[in-house]
């Protein structure tokens, strides 16, 4: 088993042009001859194509020798970086990437130049002295180039590894894996969703979408299980998956901006779809049957009603004080102003918690409303952007300073939390955890501690930050190292992405996203 591993060992690379353009290649000198393996080599089952590679795999006296590419190097769960007084380090780290194949339109010859690096390399914190190594560390088209021997694959980073004479070279590693889920190349057009073992997915054809759902393991094997006409494309095209009381749905809009409407479809575990509601609204499940907030414009008073459940449920009954304008945070001064609150909006029970506004006098407050007995109160007193309810306790924003508040369901015992001005919040496994703009579309990410300073949880200013399938899950923009990175419920790294996202995908399990490279539809178990 060792002596197949010398003779056919793996080595990894980093791309000089990101961690310090030509610094490895001007501390590169002895020349070598190196060859293409003549052999198939995968690295977590994904077959490298050598030939038309810019960086393909070399093998040096026996040894093959992998390139420390940004994207290969993470695909191992390895982190190397350049610095001119200390070299390069390589360590294993708490990162992955999906596979980049860096394909060219050259074929590669089968020998090449290439030159024994003579900087400074530490591995895992240990020093390497290159010039005494039997397989050293080798520089190609200015990338380091690392040997797959036992100790550095084996000992170092732990790595599998299987030979074969007919399947050749095959490496594994234990960082998490984005898979690349086999959809449809349209499905990236428009919204998807993983929810109890299938993908929910969209295709425009002519002037109609199709909803398709398709098994986890069989992605291809697509069933229709919805479709409806839309007149123009744009706002009418797009779709939007969401996960609502352990159930699926999805909306869209029919019609112009304003006197066009919005259409609300629920998703049964069978996939079959069902048109419930239309309108421009939100809704909450009560013991009552379902309570609806109508958002029509301009906005008015006493828009909250009840529909009760069964065969009664198209009648729709007031709830709450009808001269309160329920849902929406209003602004007034140079004129009025009005925006959509549908996340606030909370059922304990009997009880409904709602933002609300009785005129230009008393906008943006906190009531309770009682279902069986009609009741209204009012409980916060103080202009209020947002709130939702954790652990018994209502959390909101203030308008008058944007800070975070804590309060008891009654009101009582308010508590200012946040150092900063918040533009997000919510709760996991009991902590608290916030973000405040930095500058345009960024926004640095903090933890509420209630006994001292708020510690910012992550140095990189933040494109965005959602609670997801207990971890914090924060994107970042194209230009930054990493798209993606995941966090336990205290703020500790889980993992970095290395693949630019555009958007984190409505999922109950693992974390969906999708590729800004491709509009292609990732998966990370």
């Amino acid at each position: 088993m060792i002596k197949k591993w010398i003779g056919c060992a793996v080595v990894f690379s980093l791309c000089l042009s990101l961690l310090a353009p030509g610094g490895l290649s001007r501390a590169a000198d002895a020349s070598v001859r190196v060859t293409l393996p003549d052999f198939t080599v995968n690295l977590n089952g994904h077959a490298v194509e050598n030939q038309y590679r810019d960086y393909p795999l070399l093998v040096y006296h026996g040894i093959t020798y992998f390139p420390m590419t940004w994207y290969d190097s993470r695909l191992l769960g390895l982190e190397a970086n350049w610095a001119p007084d200390d070299g390069l380090t390589i360590k294993q780290s708490q990162v992955t990437s999906s596979y980049v194949p860096y394909k060219s339109e050259r074929r590669n010859s089968a020998s090449y130049a290439a030159e024994v690096l003579a900087s400074a390399v530490m591995v895992n914190g240990k020093a390497i002295d290159n010039t005494k190594e039997e397989y050293p560390l080798l520089s190609f088209r200015d990338v380091t180039y690392f040997p797959l021997t036992w100790r550095f694959a084996h000992d170092e980073f732990k790595w599998g590894y299987q030979w074969s004479d007919t399947d050749g070279l095959g490496i594994t590693s234990e960082n998490p894996q984005v898979q690349s889920v086999q959809l449809p190349a349209y499905s990236g057009e428009n919204d998807v969703a993983l929810f109890k073992g299938y993908y929910y997915f969209v295709e425009t054809t002519d002037m109609t979408n199709h909803v398709y759902r398709a098994p986890m393991q069989q992605p291809y094997d697509k069933e229709e299980i919805y479709s409806y006409n839309v007149t123009t494309y744009g706002l009418q095209k797009q779709a939007a998956f969401q996960i609502r009381d352990n159930t699926l749905w999805f909306t869209y809009h029919l019609g112009g901006a304003t006197m066009g409407h919005d259409e609300f479809v629920k998703i049964g575990d069978n996939g079959k779809a069902e048109l419930l509601y239309r309108g421009y609204l939100d809704f909450r499940e009560t013991p009552y049957g379902t309570l609806i907030i109508n958002f029509g414009v301009p906005p008015r008073s006493g828009n909250l009603y009840l529909s009760p459940p069964g065969p009664e449920g198209g009648n729709r009954n007031a709830v709450g004080d009808a001269n309160l304008m329920y849902g929406w945070h209003v602004t007034y001064g140079n004129g009025f102003g009005a925006g959509r609150d549908g996340s606030s909006t909370t059922i304990i029970s009997d009880d409904i918690y709602v933002l609300a506004s009785r005129g230009q006098t008393d906008p943006n407050k906190i009531y309770k409303i009682n279902l069986k007995t009609g009741e209204t109160g009012k409980i916060v007193n103080a202009e209020v952007s947002r709130f939702r309810i954790f652990d018994s306790k209502l959390y909101y924003v203030k308008d008058t300073d944007s800070a975070l508040y804590s309060a008891e369901l009654d009101g009582m015992g308010e508590m200012k939390l946040s150092d900063h001005a918040v533009s997000w919040f919510d709760n996991i496994d009991g902590n608290l955890f916030y973000t405040t703009m930095k500058e345009a579309n960024r926004f640095e990410l903090y933890y509420a501690d209630p006994y001292g300073a708020d510690p910012l949880v992550w140095s990189t200013p933040v494109s965005s930050v959602q609670v997801l399938n207990g971890r914090i899950v924060c994107r970042f923009g194209e230009t930054d190292n990493y798209g993606v990175i995941l966090l336990d419920s205290s703020g500790r790294l889980l993992l970095e992405v290395a693949d630019s996202i555009s958007r984190v995908l409505t999922s109950d399990e693992g974390v969906l996203l999708e590729s800004a490279r491709d509009s292609s539809v990732l998966f990370i178990r």
